[in-house]
């Protein structure tokens, strides 16, 4: 800062002195004395003065025309939506401290300076707009000459410069007839009352009457005993502390008066000194006094909140004095303002979450349809399920390390809800799949290292070929036993016979083969061949080598399969062998061929009994403790953070191990061979133990307030959040609690009390004793009470209270009456004698007279006061009848579908069944106002029982069987079906994609087994010789034998099956053509198979294409797997046994699985549906309750859809709507007099209506009203009586208020420009007497601002007037009101004759002559250049006569300025008028000239009509006029 900074620097400048012609000369040559100053002291601005200064903006001045700143520019004559202005401000720099102006170079050094001017619209200008005129009136006087009104009121108001409003009120003249007598001329009026004033004080005459009156009282009354004494001195206590001396209320009585004066028709004012002074009684008025302001309480936020930092606080002030009379009203008596909370220490503000309990165990039942519903066995299904939780609102900054919250109410958590279902995945079961049964082994014994005694078995075995879940134990039996005799542990296994070798070297004849063996074990394998030595290997086998001329027979086939698998008494196994005959002998000297039973053997096989026996083993027992482990099985009571469940320790599991006879059961343990024999103990993991983990309760629910009668109770309940498992602690049974409220000691709330009235207070006599009739200690005056404020239980309040909580306070004074001695005095009427039915008889009620008035005869008289009164008992009949539409079809509570198992399912939200729909009942009376339903006995619905259709699923047939593979050797396909049974209907699943015929179909590759199905060859037929050679046998022949497609096993080929399975290509010939050797001819066997070849050549394997997605026949949806088939393929294209491929060890490079998923048809799931919302209004016949509920889940895939139903109504009960509602107001009263200023009265009634806008309403007994608050249309400021005044006779008089005219936008339709909406009323002018016109007071419009109002347009119309040719124009609004103004004044519609100039002034039309006219009661005044400027209006005059029966027609005018929002007063734009009559009532003497002169031109015209024709034709001449006789 320093001196751097601010005020003090200095500016300097070059000056010097130039010729006009712009070249520099001497200083001498100018002005010394006008030389401008080269230095001026300067402010230095530096950065911290931006805090100090700113700028000052102006309000924008009123918008200028454009063209009113460009001199001589026309100002436009048409209006289009408003015209362009300009608008100015001021803008200055100033000081912020104490607003003292500084440089603007200060404020432009950190803020350039604001614009000083904009642009602005200036409205067009608006004219006044007034509706249609009222009929006339009725003649101001019976008699005489009088006036007829007719009036209209304004609908829009001047605005912007517009047109003022025309007179509002219209004159017409009228003579109803001459007047008998004499007319009333004089009458009284009386004034306003003055202000109260407090009484003066008494003379000293009445004091001392009054202080002797006192003692001389209470001596005559007085009571001398001392208990009574007491007990009446405790009384009057009492009632002084009841009267309560309020301190609220200062209330004065006093008094006041009005005047009473003499008027003339003329309204001049006649002095008479025997006019009545008229006095009351009244209050002194008193303005409400207030304390000042308490001090501020305590800021409502009293925590930190980002989002809502601010709270309120409020501060009060007492009521010193409440207002008395028309003393002004209490001000507030609280207010309040936003505030902070303050202080270092102020916490947060509690902030709330959602949190869920743990997910429930997955349920693949949620997701099937109802046809997999219906299925009986829904157990072991897997795949992909859908689980749900409970989501609940908790204090997110509370309890921090606690496991569970306390649970608070929903509404107070917000944000996005979290799911409460979730898509999860039960593993499907691997099943376990085993290969077919080996051959049978060797008899061996059980144990090769203890060969103790000779009982051995014969084994045969089987593979998994896939591992199922939970491991091999899980598997079918692999192993099975047959009980066999002479056991051995090792054997020779005979590989096949050497070539036959004829005995003695000779080259043919008898021989020998020796057979090629192996030494085997048990299970088929190869070993040493010392470990067979304990038995002889085979023995050679005796063969023959044919010689030439010996028959040739082939080798032995290898044997048949054995018939059975055992033997038994009835069955027993048998295979063969077969050979044939390749040559016949030849002649004699060679051996014979063999009949043809020698060519075939058959040996026994599968000698063993059928006795087969396994271990069968049962499932694995729970995982139990084992009491060797070291590590103990704790308790967990966190919250798992997934689905795995922990491990804890090492456990054991059992089973059950049994030795099964194949077909009979359970055998001694000893039958089945030791050595396969499951384990029956294993080890395992013990899961952790989870304990059951519940929130607290939470709090309590409030208590009622109210002290209405009945049970009322509160509650609380907690939630699970994680379920107990692995034996850990289980919850609690009790998650609810519930008790009763306390009874409140004191019902809430407050009400007034008033006590009893105080005695009536006349005016005092010495004021009120000039007064005619008055007496002394009678008359009308003012009575007061106290009022108090107390609870509902009757205990003293503070009044503050009563002004918030109870309804308006009583009034504190009424007027009163003391009856004067000639007044008949009467009890108050008795209550009305009970009936005994309604309409059936009748009830009285009775009053009596009371003191001297019994005596009195006029009292008596009971016509005039009747002692009783008689009135028919009520008969009150109701009817009932429906109103409104049926409701939707509603459900009964808790009606949601529940599966067969009798649960709900969280899936079907669809709901349906039988429901109720509901059609509100009205109940009226034999007045037809609208009642409780009660009285009808109804209950107020009519139910009728309604269906609401369940959904239906798509419904698919059961999937057909598997077809064949579609190859028999490699890979191929298969495909099974669903068809359609049934389509879904009411909103149930939808149906998969099906085919053009309703199909669904799988498809999955297959793998044939190329040996699956061989072709079997029958040994060949014996050779049938074509050229048959008796002698030789020999030479050309056939063959044939029987070829079979048969499955294939591991036993061999067991079963026939179609041809077309084997491949055809591989089939044997079942014929041969060849020849039969003949003797000396070389005889060979038959082809032996082929070697292998030494170079194979294949074709790499390929992939067939994937299967559709595979799931679980237990799962629905979830993760599955696709599959394909992998293929050897020949080097010519065909498949062939996957082996070869296996032995060229080509490379697999093709995934034969991919994992896949199947999307879950989830349901549409739903909220519940919430409570039944508040009646939408609180009365009427119209009102209706929702509830309403929410998407949960949408569906997907597959699921049922959601309803389109998300909200349901029903009406409410029928409640009749109750009111207060002013009567009208009554006339205008003043009393005893007949004019001047008075009162008028209406009266606050209850009313019923039916909550309709057009329903006008039937007033009933206040009673029913007595619940509602004291207030009209919501105004609490009731007003049942005001100031009024009657007019005198002959006065003129302004109107009362017209109702506030519907709100009208100022604005240009369809241009957008809209300058707010305005509403208006107006008073027009009644005038009574002719001659007192120049005394009618001005008309008056006020305007005021309102919102939505009605934007209208304003054209001219016209027609032709029955038997008229003249046009009849008017304006027209867009609502098709007829108004006066608002038409555009160069657009009136003209008829066919065409005028030119157009006749574009108001009032004006064209003739049929082609020249603008005036309508009928206007006058033309032309221009100077003789066209029409105006129409002015013309004062018709009336002759007075007593056959006319024409009015005259005279106009009140009366200008308004353009100002809209006040009354204007004032004499602008006064009009003289002609005025016949005189002060007098007497015609003045021109009338009498005027009449004389209409006289004589009346004879002058009757003349000329019966003049002859001639003379008329004479006289046309002579006016050169053509004349035309007919």
């Amino acid at each position: 800062m320093g001196s751097d900074c601010g005020p003090g620097g200095s500016q300097s400048r070059a000056v010097w002195c130039a010729h006009v012609d712009g070249w520099t000369t001497l200083h001498t040559n100018c002005d010394q004395a006008q030389r401008p100053s080269n230095q001026r002291n300067c402010f230095r601005v530096c950065d911290w003065h931006k805090d100090l200064y700113d700028w000052k903006l102006g309000a924008w001045n009123e918008c200028v025309p454009v063209s009113a700143r460009t001199f001589g520019a026309p100002r436009p004559f048409t209006c289009s939506g408003g015209e362009e202005g300009i608008q100015t401000r001021e803008v200055a720099c100033i000081l912020k401290s104490d607003g003292s102006p500084a440089e603007d170079a200060i404020c432009e050094y950190f803020e350039p300076k604001p614009r000083l001017e904009q642009a602005c619209l200036i409205p067009c200008p608006q004219d006044c707009v007034v509706s249609e005129y009222s009929p006339w009136t009725s003649c101001s006087k019976t008699c005489g000459t009088g006036l007829r009104n007719r009036v209209r009121s304004v609908l829009v108001p001047p605005l912007f410069g517009g047109t003022v409003c025309p007179n509002l009120t219209e004159f017409q003249s009228c003579k109803p007839g001459p007047c008998t007598g004499p007319e009333g001329m004089y009458s009284l009026r009386v004034g306003t009352w003055s202000p109260c004033a407090l009484t003066p004080a008494r003379t000293t005459r009445q004091v001392k009457r009054r202080k002797g009156k006192g003692p001389g009282l209470r001596e005559k009354t007085g009571v001398k005993d001392p208990e009574t004494r007491e007990l009446i001195q405790k009384k009057r206590t009492r009632n002084r502390l009841n009267r309560q001396e309020s301190p609220f209320w200062d209330i004065q009585v006093g008094y006041q008066t009005r005047e009473v004066t003499c008027i003339h028709r003329n309204g001049s004012t006649v002095g008479r000194k025997d006019l009545p002074l008229t006095v009351q009684s009244c209050l002194l008025p008193k303005d409400c006094q207030v304390t000042e302001w308490g001090d501020w309480g305590s800021c409502s936020k009293t925590c930190v909140d980002p989002e809502s930092p601010r709270g309120k606080r409020t501060r009060v002030r007492q009521v010193l004095q409440f207002p008395v009379g028309e003393g002004a009203e209490c001000p507030p008596l609280e207010e309040s303002e936003s505030c902070e909370p303050q202080g270092n220490g102020v916490p947060p503000c509690a902030t709330y979450t959602w949190r869920t309990t743990e997910w429930s165990d997955c349920r693949v039942d949620l997701l099937l349809s109802q046809q997999d519903r219906r299925r009986s066995n829904l157990t072991g299904l897997c795949g992909g399920g859908l689980q749900t939780r409970e989501v609940y609102c908790v204090q997110a900054n509370a309890e921090v390390g606690r496991p569970a919250s306390r649970p608070v109410e929903n509404k107070r958590c917000k944000g996005p809800i979290p799911n409460r279902s979730q898509l999860c995945q039960i593993p499907c079961p691997i099943d376990c799949e085993v290969s077919p049964w080996g051959a049978w082994g060797l008899c061996t014994f059980e144990n090769c290292d203890d060969q103790a005694g000779k009982k051995g078995f014969k084994l045969r075995k089987r593979q998994i070929t896939n591992e199922p879940t939970g491991g091999p134990g899980n598997c079918p039996h692999l192993v099975e036993a047959v009980p066999c005799d002479e056991p051995s542990c090792y054997d020779w296994r005979m590989l096949g016979l050497d070539q036959c070798i004829p005995d003695d070297e000779k080259p043919c004849g008898s021989g020998t083969q020796l057979a090629e063996v192996q030494c085997v074990s048990s299970n088929g394998e190869e070993v040493d061949r010392n470990l067979c030595s304990s038995s002889s290997p085979p023995e050679p086998v005796s063969c023959e080598v044919p010689c030439s001329r010996d028959c040739v027979l082939s080798d032995w086939t290898p044997w048949s399969t054995c018939s059975q698998t055992c033997s038994s008494k009835t069955i027993e196994g048998k295979q063969m062998r077969t050979r044939s005959i390749l040559a016949y002998n030849a002649g004699e000297g060679g051996s014979l061929c063999p009949n043809s039973s020698a060519l075939q053997e058959v040996r026994n096989c599968n000698e063993h009994a059928c006795t087969v026996y396994h271990w069968q083993t049962g499932p694995w027992g729970p995982c139990t403790e084992d009491p060797s482990s070291s590590s103990l099985n704790t308790s967990t009571s966190f919250r798992a953070s997934s689905n795995i469940q922990g491990l804890c320790s090492m456990g054991m599991q059992t089973r059950k191990v049994i030795c099964v006879r194949v077909n009979v059961g359970q055998v001694p343990p000893k039958k089945c061979p030791d050595g396969p024999r499951p384990s029956t103990l294993r080890p395992c993991q013990l899961p952790c133990k989870k304990d059951c983990i519940v929130t607290p309760f939470s709090d309590w629910t409030p208590c009622p307030v109210t002290c209405d009668t009945g049970t009322r109770t509160q509650s609380r309940k907690r939630l699970i959040i994680q379920l107990p498992s692995n034996g850990g602690q289980e919850c609690p049974e009790v998650l609810e609690e519930e008790r009763d409220c306390e009874v409140l000691k004191v019902c809430p709330g407050f009400r007034w009390k008033t006590h009893k009235w105080r005695k009536c207070q006349l005016v005092p006599w010495f004021l009120r004793q000039d007064s005619p009739g008055a007496q002394e200690t009678c008359g009308p005056g003012l009575q007061t009470r106290a009022v108090s404020c107390r609870q509902l239980d009757g205990t003293q309040a503070d009044i503050t209270e009563c002004l918030k909580f109870a309804k308006a306070m009583p009034a504190i004074t009424q007027h009163c009456q003391l009856p004067c001695q000639d007044d008949c005095q009467l009890t108050n009427w008795s209550k009305f004698s009970s009936c005994t039915a309604d309409c059936v008889g009748v009830r009285t009620r009775k009053r009596a007279l009371i003191g001297r008035s019994k005596k009195k005869d006029k009292c008596k008289n009971t016509q005039m006061y009747p002692l009783s009164e008689t009135q028919y008992c009520p008969c009150d009949k109701y009817n009932a009848q429906p109103v409104g539409n049926w409701s939707d079809c509603i459900l009964p509570e808790g009606g949601r579908v529940e599966s067969i198992l009798g649960m709900k399912v969280q899936g079907d939200i669809k709901e349906c069944g039988q429901g109720y729909r509901y059609q509100a009942m009205v109940c009226y009376d034999q007045d037809n106002r609208l009642v409780e339903t009660s009285r009808c006995n109804s209950h107020g619905y009519i139910e009728e029982a309604c269906i609401i259709p369940c959904p239906s699923d798509c419904k698919l047939s059961e999937w057909s069987n598997w077809s064949r593979c579609s190859k028999s050797c490699g890979s191929g396909v298969k495909v099974r079906s669903k068809w359609l049974r049934e389509k879904p209907y009411n909103g149930g699943r939808p149906c998969p994609k099906l085919d053009h015929i309703n199909q669904v179909y799988e498809v999955v590759p297959c793998q044939s087994d190329c040996n699956q199905y061989v072709w079997v060859a029958e040994p060949w037929s014996v050779w049938k010789v074509s050229n048959v050679d008796l002698k030789e046998n020999c030479g050309e022949g056939v063959q044939t034998r029987k070829v079979r497609c048969m499955l294939n096993t591991i036993d061999g080929p067991s079963e026939p099956v179609e041809d077309y399975l084997c491949d055809p290509e591989e089939m044997p010939l079942g014929a041969r053509e060849s020849r039969l050797p003949c003797p000396e001819d070389c005889v060979l066997n038959d082809w032996g198979p082929w070697s292998r070849c030494s170079l194979v050549r294949a074709a790499p394997t390929s992939g067939s294409n994937w299967s559709t997605c595979q799931l679980s026949p237990n799962a629905v949806c979830g993760s599955g797997i696709k599959t394909r088939m992998l293929d050897c393929v020949r080097s010519d294209g065909k498949s062939v046994d996957i082996k070869f491929c296996e032995e060229l060890k080509l490379e697999k490079k093709w995934q034969m699985n991919i994992s896949c998923v199947v999307e879950c048809p989830v349901n549409c799931q739903l909220s519940e549906w919430s409570v039944w919302s508040e009646c939408s209004q609180t009365c009427g016949l119209e009102g209706k309750m929702w509830r309403r509920r929410s998407v949960v889940q949408s569906s997907q895939g597959d699921g049922r859809p959601c309803p389109s139903q998300m909200e349901q109504w029903k009406p409410c009960p029928v409640r009749p709507c109750y009111r207060w509602q002013y009567s009208s107001w009554s006339e205008c009263r003043v009393e005893s007099v007949v004019c001047g200023h008075g009162m008028r009265y209406r009266n606050l009634s209850c009313f019923v209506s039916d909550g309709s806008s057009d329903g006008e309403g039937s007033q009933v007994d206040e009673e029913l009203c007595s619940s509602l608050e004291l207030a009209v249309d919501g105004d609490k400021q009731i007003r049942l009586k005001e100031a009024c005044i009657l007019p005198c006779p002959g006065e003129c008089y302004l109107m009362e208020w017209s109702d506030w005219s519907s709100c009208v936008s100022i604005c240009v339709k369809g241009a957008g420009v809209d300058f707010g909406s305005v509403q208006v009323r107006s008073r027009a002018v009644l005038a009574q007497e002719p001659e007192n016109l120049q005394l009618c007071p001005d008309q008056a419009w006020e305007s005021q601002p309102c919102t939505g109002g009605e934007c209208y347009e304003y054209k001219w119309f016209s027609s032709v007037r029955p038997n008229s040719t003249r046009p009849y124009i008017w304006c027209q609004r867009s609502d098709g009101l007829n108004v006066t103004g608002g038409c555009p004044p160069m657009n009136p519609p003209t008829d066919n004759s065409s005028c030119d100039p157009p006749c574009l002034m108001p009032k004006s039309f064209c003739s049929e002559a082609g020249i603008c006219m005036c309508e009928e009661g206007f006058t033309e005044v032309l221009s100077s250049a003789g066209q029409l400027d105006q129409c002015a209006p013309i004062p018709i005059l009336e002759i007075p006569t007593a056959g006319d029966k024409k009015g005259d027609v005279k106009t009140s005018r009366a200008i308004n300025p353009t100002q809209p929002t006040t009354i204007q007063p004032g004499r602008t734009g006064r009009t003289w008028y002609l005025q016949p009559y005189g002060p007098d009532g007497k015609l003045k003497m021109w009338v009498y000239g005027v009449a004389a002169g209409a006289f004589v031109l009346l004879i002058f015209i009757v003349s000329m009509i019966y003049l002859p024709p001639t003379f008329l034709c004479d006289i046309c001449e002579m006016c050169h006029l053509s004349c035309l006789i007919s």
